[in-house]
């Protein structure tokens, strides 16, 4: 049976090596009857008659003696010169087996990837997955606004389907992270189910953006479309301004950590504002002049840019809320503290705690409390603090958070997970998968008995490093908003001018919208 490894040998090698073979039989088979011929001939009478002895013919005697050691040296040299060649050859040829890279040759098994490509592979694929999942939410608002729930409820399914696997992706990944699981095979195993996860995350959206782009038809004409995203345009415009007011207003009334959350959102969504400008009114003259294609990719861009400023501005509006909330509930979350306090010192006896660890921590809940109550009366201060140091303080009483604790606790937590989920969303081109993991394990946090404060906190840091940290070679197009649409996703930086906008889609389609 032909073995595998000549079976995948190109034809053409193979043809150039039976040449060779051919070549150097021919000069061996040469060479030896050049070699074997005056053998043959030596014993054959000389057709020639015989003459009488004489001086000419003692003259011929020499002369034939030379001719006899000649005939038997070249054709030694000729089998030598032929044996060289082959030797040489096959030299060669082995050498060039040993350190074959020729494609369809199989020499030897791929490397197995270390841990540290698998877990950069992991990371790149969860990165990836996200950005799908974000950017195409983004584009189905906009379908949605336009054709209805019922006409995009394929897309919806499919949407959350993705986002089904990309949590799933992000547990193991959390897990991974904690040591979960310890065997170095298993680990290895833990690593290809997040990038399987988030691989099938991809196709479930690839696979229904095709039937996207035909409930469009944006190649046939934005019209309808275009005024949906002018519309929406018009209303952040408006509402930017009444934000610019909003976040004035929370450095004057709280102290400075109260609004830190959405500095500088107002102007970036401005930012947002102006690149969208700019991709609207090139969507319209490309769509009077026919040019459809360009048209569809002008509007897909602007629809980020409106997309990431409804973000930004609803930021700023709903941190507003939440401080407001949040002033009106810390004299009641103060007197449920006071409760709980006495309540653990009544029962401590059937604390879980020893005695002189429950009095340091009943002593610390006091000093927080007392601290707390200072505030109120000394000047602005930051009400979203004070409901989180209230809360921690009654949680290491180990007494149980109920009634009022309990709904600060949820307050807080609330308002942290959605400024970290802003945040990471309008700067999802910078911002990494560690950030992304905290922040998914804060959301799964919200619908469970843990807290989800402190990963969303942890979320919010990490993705401010990564974005500090992060170069915009499109740093010169502030004026035109493109630098702050390649660092919050909307355009995937693949071209001079920023490259194509993101589109519903997994890996293989969200790109799609590339001008030729």
């Amino acid at each position: 049976m032909t073995s595998s490894l000549i079976r995948s040998r190109p034809r053409r090698a193979k043809a150039h090596i039976r040449v060779r073979v051919a070549h150097a039989v021919l000069g061996a088979l040469v060479g030896a009857g050049w070699l074997v011929l005056p053998v043959m001939t030596a014993g054959e009478h000389d057709p020639v008659p015989v003459v009488p002895a004489g001086p000419v013919a003692s003259a011929a005697a020499p002369e034939q003696d030379g001719t006899s050691v000649t005939d038997l040296l070249m054709p030694l040299v000729a089998v030598g010169a032929a044996g060289a060649l082959a030797g040489y050859g096959y030299l060669r040829r082995t050498r060039r087996a040993r350190t074959r890279t020729t494609p369809g040759v199989v020499s030897a098994a791929p490397p197995v990837p270390t841990p540290v490509e698998t877990e950069r592979q992991a990371r790149a694929a969860l990165v990836l997955a996200d950005d799908c999942v974000r950017g195409s939410g983004e584009e189905l608002s906009f379908v949605e606004e336009l054709f209805g729930r019922e006409a995009v409820e394929p897309f919806t399914h499919a949407l959350r389907a993705a986002e089904t696997e990309l949590s799933a992706a992000f547990a193991i990944w959390r897990r991974y992270e904690e040591g979960v699981p310890g065997d170095a095979s298993a680990r290895r195993q833990a690593l290809v189910g997040v990038v399987g996860r988030c691989a099938e995350a991809g196709r479930r959206l690839d696979g229904e953006a095709e039937e996207l782009d035909r409930l469009r038809g944006l190649e046939q004409g934005v019209g309808a479309a275009l005024e949906v995203a002018e519309a929406r345009f018009r209303e952040l415009a408006a509402r930017t301004a009444t934000a610019q007011a909003t976040a004035a207003e929370l450095h004057q009334r709280y102290a400075p950590s109260a609004g830190s959350p959405v500095t500088g959102y107002v102007e970036q969504a401005k930012d947002r504002l102006v690149f969208a400008t700019a991709q609207l009114n090139e969507s319209r003259q490309a769509a009077d002049t026919g040019d459809r294609r360009r048209a569809a990719r002008k509007l897909r861009a602007a629809e980020g840019g409106v997309a990431q400023a409804g973000v930004l501005v609803g930021g700023v509006e709903r941190l507003a809320a939440d401080l407001r909330e949040a002033a009106e509930l810390v004299p009641a979350a103060l007197t449920g503290a006071e409760a709980k306090i006495a309540e653990a010192r009544r029962d401590g006896a059937r604390a879980l705690l020893a005695p002189g660890e429950l009095h340091a921590r009943i002593a610390h809940a006091d000093g927080v409390l007392a601290a707390v109550r200072a505030e109120l009366t000394t000047g602005p201060y930051d009400p979203l603090d004070a409901l989180r140091r209230i809360a921690r303080a009654v949680e290491r009483l180990e007494v149980g958070r109920s009634g009022v604790v309990e709904a600060a606790a949820r307050l807080v937590s609330r308002s942290a997970v959605g400024g970290a989920e802003d945040f990471v969303s309008v700067h999802r081109g910078a911002v990494g998968a560690e950030a992304r993991a905290r922040l998914a394990e804060a959301e799964r946090a919200l619908g469970s008995d843990t807290d989800p404060d402190v990963p969303a906190r942890e979320a919010r840091d990490l993705a401010e490093r990564d974005v500090r940290a992060h170069g915009n070679p499109y740093a010169d197009g502030h004026a035109t908003g493109l630098a702050g649409a390649v660092l919050g996703g909307i355009l995937l930086a693949e071209d001079p001018d920023g490259g194509p906008p993101t589109s519903f889609g997994g890996p293989e389609t969200r790109g799609r919208r590339h001008l030729p």
